[in-house]
């Protein structure tokens, strides 16, 4: 080294950007951080946008000039279909692909004013909750047709308030758990693979040989996947923003907020890895020993459906995992505009799991 002083600083970047070129070599590494959360945003975000679609057979002996008919047609909830066969028709009524066959007929009513028979045919096979959107449209028509045609007092009046509001739109609650997973997937999955491989090939070893210290080997994996994440969550954030209308409420400082807490997820989560690096036997028992965290959470931590829709007695079991607390105050910086100390609550669990899962780690860890 020529006399010159050696630098655990600029050896611990040189580890940093050696380890950062690798990750995005990875195709693996690339998929799982970055192209399964993007799938499921692109997913949820177009479902977000479509609005509840019933489907309704129309008899061909219904009068599809009639007025009752007219209203049926602009109503956008139902899809009438006009085109098929009876007998094609039939059979998707038995197999639950039309909620129901609609047969309307005209006749003459009372003081001569045109009056209609709705035949509705359904079947076992078709949702229970669609047959209720169809009896709440066909009625809903009948009611303002009537009151078109027979004009009377009514004995109620109604007076409605609106409060100004933020709409709860679907992207809203699944980017913050696909960005929350990614990171928990990213973190558990990558340093366990990482440092099993780097015990296993000697790499560990060969950096013992030089004066760098064991502290700033973990820094800089640590620094490389970090930097990673930070990038994979800029891109899933922006995609949810820009395309899907995420709400970031404070606009760019939430935006931070966000990265910052993924930084500090990251972080604890990165212990779990350590843990899942030291216990497994070989390489194939990595993945089964980093599902075993990852998985209950990703089903239960409040990912894709809220806590509360769990049975009671699962409920429990959700607000223990640390998942749980990070996609939480995700949910609460992006869409309430809270700031990070008013998550301190979500905060302060996370960090209690971060002490015990380290301090787990440090018993745990085989650096050979």
């Amino acid at each position: 080294m020529n006399g010159a002083k050696y630098s655990q600083l600029r050896a611990m970047l040189a580890i940093t950007k050696g380890s950062l070129r690798g990750i995005f070599r990875s195709p693996s590494a690339v998929v799982f951080s970055l192209g399964f959360p993007l799938v499921f945003i692109l997913v949820f975000g177009f479902i977000g946008k479509s609005t509840v679609s019933v489907k309704v057979g129309v008899d061909r002996r219904t009068d599809i000039t009639s007025k009752y008919y007219q209203e049926l047609a602009h109503a956008g909830t139902l899809k009438l279909v006009t085109d098929q066969p009876a007998a094609e028709m039939e059979d998707d009524l038995k197999k639950g692909r039309l909620v129901a066959i609609l047969n309307i007929v005209p006749k003459e009513g009372a003081d001569h004013v045109t009056a209609y028979d709705i035949n509705i045919r359904t079947s076992t096979a078709s949702d229970a909750a669609k047959k209720v959107t169809l009896m709440s449209v066909l009625k809903s028509i009948a009611g303002k047709l009537d009151d078109e045609t027979y004009k009377r007092p009514t004995v109620a009046t109604f007076t409605q308030t609106e409060v100004p509001g933020r709409e709860f739109k679907t992207i809203d609650f699944i980017l913050p758990g696909q960005l929350g997973f990614a990171l928990m997937s990213a973190a558990v999955f990558g340093t366990a693979f990482l440092f099993y491989n780097m015990r296993q090939t000697l790499v560990l070893k060969r950096f013992f040989a030089t004066p760098i210290k064991r502290t700033y080997i973990v820094l800089a994996e640590a620094l490389s996947r970090m930097i990673f994440q930070l990038i994979s969550s800029v891109v899933i954030i922006a995609l949810g923003h820009f395309a899907f209308g995420f709400t970031l409420v404070h606009g760019f400082a939430t935006f931070l907020e966000m990265l910052v807490l993924s930084v500090f997820g990251l972080l604890v989560f990165m212990g779990f890895g350590f843990v899942v690096s030291s216990l497994a036997k070989n390489e194939s028992t990595i993945p089964p020993l980093a599902n075993i965290v990852t998985l209950p959470q990703f089903l239960l931590a409040g990912t894709f459906f809220p806590i509360d829709s769990f049975p009671g007695w699962l409920q429990p079991i959700c607000k223990i995992m640390p998942l749980t607390y990070l996609i939480d105050a995700l949910r609460k910086v992006a869409f309430e505009g809270l700031h990070l100390w008013h998550v301190g609550w979500d905060i302060a669990i996370l960090t209690l799991w971060g002490v015990v899962v380290y301090a787990v780690a440090v018993k745990v860890f085989k650096w050979e």
